[in-house]
């Protein structure tokens, strides 16, 4: 069932606080608030398509295995100006000092 935004209409007709409802596609959309019984409207808003940018997959783009098949290398700070090689071709340690 999709989420939906509605706001509550406030008297010189602007909108107020907003509220999100779990309803079936197929319910007519509310016209009062289901505790208050101010008018509302929905609110349309952007699709929520999670998919294609969650962290699990921000995650896998980043992994070493994924940046070394598109040809980056990675380092990762060891401490002291230090910094290790973790995926890629390069040098294996590369320091701020030098």
């Amino acid at each position: 069932m999709p989420m939906y935004v509605y706001a509550v209409i406030l008297p010189d007709g602007t909108d107020g606080d907003t509220f999100e409802v779990l309803q079936s596609i197929s319910e007519p959309p509310l016209t009062e608030h289901p505790e208050t019984g101010q008018p509302v409207r929905r609110v349309i808003t952007a699709p929520n398509a999670p998919k294609a940018w969650t962290d699990t997959h921000a995650k896998a783009n980043l992994s070493d295995k994924n940046l070394e098949r598109l040809g980056f290398t990675k380092y990762k700070r060891a401490g002291g100006g230090n910094y290790e090689k973790t995926a890629g071709s390069g040098p294996d340690v590369i320091s701020a000092n030098d």
